[in-house]
């Protein structure tokens, strides 16, 4: 197991005496260390990226523990492991990464977190370009992280994440403030990382079109509670889409609306406009063979 939740809660202080939130109420949770693909979705305020800084320690439970790899988290800080060693095997990206750069230049920045991590460097170096190129972004490496525009900063810090190579990725809105291209751009690298090496990669992200590419489980919460745990399909087959507050991806309003005026029969493992139109097209030649 990668991640286990048990019975946790986490609460903070308000700025009022004696008053309390709770952001995460009796989560309990299992994540595999390799090949899933989860989506963590709900309303803003639900307690989402308070659940995912869990996951690495940055924050802990107020009760239960958080179990990552072969380390438990506790209430209790003394009782905890360095977690230095947590966040070595759990990268955490966060939603606006480019506020994490620092450095004179890029190269130097992507090659921070390896040297943090233990990795000499002319070690770090090469992985640093080797990630680099894997983004693109090998041209900008003696340029300053300031000078870029925020697409290639966003790519910069996502580059010092990937560059430490951690066993599971986590990515808080990592498309948000993106063009459409740049977003595609981004989730498909993870998606290929996810494909290629069998990584566990969990995102947070408010764009259900995405949710049905590309995630192979969905995790709902709402006000802090577990909702819904389980596939994508079943999901939207249901209300509980509905009741959480959560909007029906585009493909599946147009298979709907399809079904409902054409009665055709396309099914819910269609997961992009390009899916669809393929299976109109076949709908159509079969027609025509007829």
């Amino acid at each position: 197991m990668g991640i286990s939740f048990k019975e946790v809660d986490h609460t903070f202080r308000g700025i009022k005496k004696h008053e309390v939130f709770t952001a995460l109420e009796n989560i309990s949770l299992d994540i595999n260390e390799k090949n899933e693909f989860i989506a963590i979705v709900g309303k803003t305020g639900s307690g989402k990226s308070t659940l995912l800084k869990h996951m690495n320690g940055l924050q802990l439970p107020t009760k239960g523990n958080v179990c990552v790899f072969d380390s438990i988290l506790t209430p209790n800080p003394r009782k905890n492991p360095k977690l230095k060693k947590v966040r070595k095997r759990v990268g955490y990206v966060f939603q606006f990464p480019e506020y994490q750069l620092f450095e004179e230049t890029v190269l130097k920045d992507i090659m921070f977190a390896p040297i943090n991590f233990g990795m000499k460097r002319e070690e770090a170096k090469a992985k640093a370009i080797e990630v680099a190129k894997k983004l693109k972004i090998e041209a900008l490496l003696d340029k300053s992280p300031f000078n870029l525009s925020g697409g290639q900063m966003r790519k910069v810090a996502i580059a010092g994440i990937l560059a430490y190579d951690p066993d599971i990725l986590l990515l808080d809105e990592p498309t948000r403030g993106l063009d459409p291209l740049g977003a595609k751009e981004i989730m498909e690298l993870f998606y290929d990382i996810h494909k290629e090496t069998g990584k566990t990669i969990i995102i947070i992200t408010h764009d259900m079109n995405l949710v049905y590419q590309y995630a192979t489980r969905v995790v709902v919460l709402n006000n802090g509670i577990l909702k819904y745990d389980g596939s994508k399909e079943e999901l939207f087959k249901s209300n509980i889409y509905k009741d959480n507050y959560l909007s029906k991806p585009e493909v599946l309003e147009l298979i709907d609306y399809l079904n409902g005026k054409l009665k055709l029969n396309i099914s819910y493992d269609t997961y992009t406009l390009e899916d669809l139109l393929k299976k109109l097209e076949d709908i159509k030649v079969g027609d025509s063979n007829e």
